[in-house]
């Protein structure tokens, strides 16, 4: 076969033309430049056709401003945000570097120039776990000034709490305060934060590229293949089969917990033992048929969601939330009444109402005459709910386990239901899911690392993940289990599962706390209390400490505990047994997963 001679072929456009071309689509988004090579190949289709040649690659110059990200996350989503914000960035030609505050020296960032900040708020108020010593720096006496630091934040909450993205307020008016300029102004996101945050990723990139375009050319972005395979993600759930659901409270329990198992195969998905699993709800159609009645609404009215026209009783089924009241939904009730100006007004009294009530008691309580599609614009979109996975992806291939409290109770001489729990056992097929990674409560990476895990009710679900991670990988560890909830003979989770692994050697020790077995009830933090200088010892060796469970109580009850512990047995001050549990944090070794 005769050898086909070797061309070398010339870009059939000048170097000055191409010059051109990359300045005018520096800053492009993917979007755009797949948008303009599609309109060019238009251009081109109607003159005379001519040899198709390879293109040449340009080389661009690089940007000198580096943007740097920081997100602050306890569910994981100002992590996603962050990242998506960061491959936009990229797009655009803009240099950016990505950080979880949990893991970044306060102190550095009074090296930076350029800031984009992505911070939710966590329980009352709170930062997230394991951010706190960023925050508590900057808001010190000790903090420098920042007037060469450009920034903008993304504040993420759940306006059903009274400190709804207090976090991010707190971070923006300390760095005003210490000279640092604003780019993009704040914008506060509730738990549908979708449109939000994709409107200020667009503002904060547009912005960026405008600041790096008057330092230096930015990079420009260059075309290449696009994948057209839909990965599983919030946005895109997989629709699990439901495998197994099976009661695991035993009889006279007041609650009715359930092991789910569902069926990932063919799902792409993976997952870690500590990751949780998202799942879409929908609403029970008896709550449903009760707001209804409330409200005095016909169901079968028509409404309009995102331009797309449905029934309004499909609407409270499968688009919005109504198990969870939000502030938006207090305001507009209470535009019209004034017994509910109050409440809304005095954040004590609006914390109460809304851990105790939901949109059926409000509407109950609170008279008003609703529009059906009035009603529907109050409502705050309704939004996944996480479980911690309850199994080793190791050994229950292509299974995802979880464990679920179901949500069901008389109050208010009305009756409330949980969305995703009743959902899940209400005899549906399969059900929409996505894995949400947490990569803050993680085992060790070292097999012989001793582990203490410390939950109470579903809390223990992480650690079932746990243990049968470390027995299908041979980790010699010791691990040890505290459990709690109350009664023993109706509520000890996986009971028979955690005596054989205690019998097998694989659980260490085995600690319980049932509070209503006698008459001064029983927490676990009294467990650990009791355990004081066995857990020292533990901690000395090298031990890592895992808590799961209630964020309003348990958590603190046992952090407390653990205060307490190195106080008695240590020997530590207050000021020594704070920085021996900041250290832990920062050493990866004191995790929390709490809601």
């Amino acid at each position: 076969m005769a050898t086909v001679p070797q061309m070398t072929v010339m870009p059939p456009i000048q170097a000055d033309s191409l010059d051109a071309l990359q300045s005018a689509v520096a800053g492009y988004d993917r979007e755009q430049l797949l948008w303009s090579s599609g309109y060019l190949a238009g251009m081109a289709a109607v003159r005379v056709a001519e040899p198709l040649l390879p293109a040449m690659q340009p080389v661009a110059p690089a940007a000198t401003s580096t943007w740097s990200i920081f997100f602050a996350t306890e569910t994981g989503s100002s992590r996603r945000i962050a990242a998506l914000l960061a491959e936009r960035s990229r797009e655009a030609g803009l240099v950016v570097e990505l950080h979880d505050l949990r893991d970044y020296r306060p102190k550095a960032l009074a090296r930076v120039e350029n800031a984009l900040f992505v911070v939710a708020t966590h329980g009352i108020g709170e930062a997230p776990d394991g951010t706190e010593i960023f925050f508590e720096y900057w808001l010190s006496d000790k903090a420098p000034r920042l007037e060469l630091l450009n920034y903008s934040i993304l504040a993420l909450g759940d306006s059903s709490y009274a400190d709804y993205c207090e976090m991010g307020r707190i971070l923006d008016k300390r760095l005003r305060q210490l000279g640092a300029t604003s780019v993009v102004d704040m914008v506060e996101c509730d738990l549908d934060f979708e449109t939000s945050s994709t409107d200020w990723t667009r503002q904060v990139v547009a912005r960026a590229a405008a600041i790096s375009d008057a330092k230096a050319m930015p990079q420009v972005s260059r075309l290449r293949a696009v994948s057209t395979m839909q990965t599983v993600s919030r946005d895109h759930p997989f629709n699990a089969e439901l495998l197994s659901n099976q009661i695991i409270t035993g009889n006279g329990s007041s609650k009715d917990v359930r092991h789910i198992e569902l069926n990932l195969e063919g799902s792409g998905m993976s997952y870690l033992p500590g990751d949780s699993l998202g799942v879409m709800p929908q609403n029970p159609p008896k709550l449903v048929e009760n707001l209804l009645e409330s409200l005095h609404l016909d169901g079968g009215q028509e409404v309009t969601i995102d331009s797309q026209a449905l029934a309004l009783s499909d609407a409270l089924t499968q688009h919005k939330e109504i198990t969870v009241l939000s502030r938006p939904f207090l305001d507009a009730m209470a535009a019209k009444d004034s017994d509910l100006q109050k409440i809304v007004g005095d954040r004590k009294k609006l914390t109460k109402l809304v851990k105790t009530h939901q949109v059926i008691d409000i509407v109950g309580d609170f008279r008003k005459v609703w529009q059906a599609q009035e009603f529907i614009d109050a409502l705050r979109k309704l939004t996944p709910r996480l479980y911690s996975i309850a199994s080793s992806p190791d050994a229950n291939p292509d299974e995802a386990h979880l464990t679920v409290a179901v949500v069901r109770y008389e109050q208010f001489g009305r009756s409330h239901w949980g969305s995703a729990s009743n959902f899940l056992i209400g005899g549906a097929d399969s059900v929409p899911v996505y894995v949400e990674p947490n990569d803050h409560f993680r085992l060790p990476v070292e097999g012989d690392t001793p582990v203490i895990m410390i939950g109470a009710g579903t809390g223990v679900a992480p650690y079932r993940a746990f243990v049968e991670h470390r027995r299908e990988h041979g980790h010699k560890g010791d691990n040890w289990l505290f459990f709690g909830d109350r009664n023993f003979s109706s509520d000890f989770l996986y009971q028979l599962e955690w005596l054989r692994y205690r019998k097998e050697g694989l659980l260490k020790h085995v600690d319980v706390a049932f509070s209503r077995d006698q008459r001064d009830k029983v927490y676990v933090q009294h467990r650990i209390l009791e355990q004081a200088k066995r857990i020292y010892s533990w901690l000395e060796r090298g031990a890592h400490i895992y808590v799961c469970g209630d964020a309003d109580r348990m958590a603190g009850d046992v952090n407390q505990a653990l205060y307490s512990v190195l106080q008695t047995e240590g020997g530590l001050s207050d000021e020594q047994a704070a920085m021996y549990l900041s250290e832990l944090k920062s050493a990866h070794r004191y995790q929390r997963d709490v809601y």
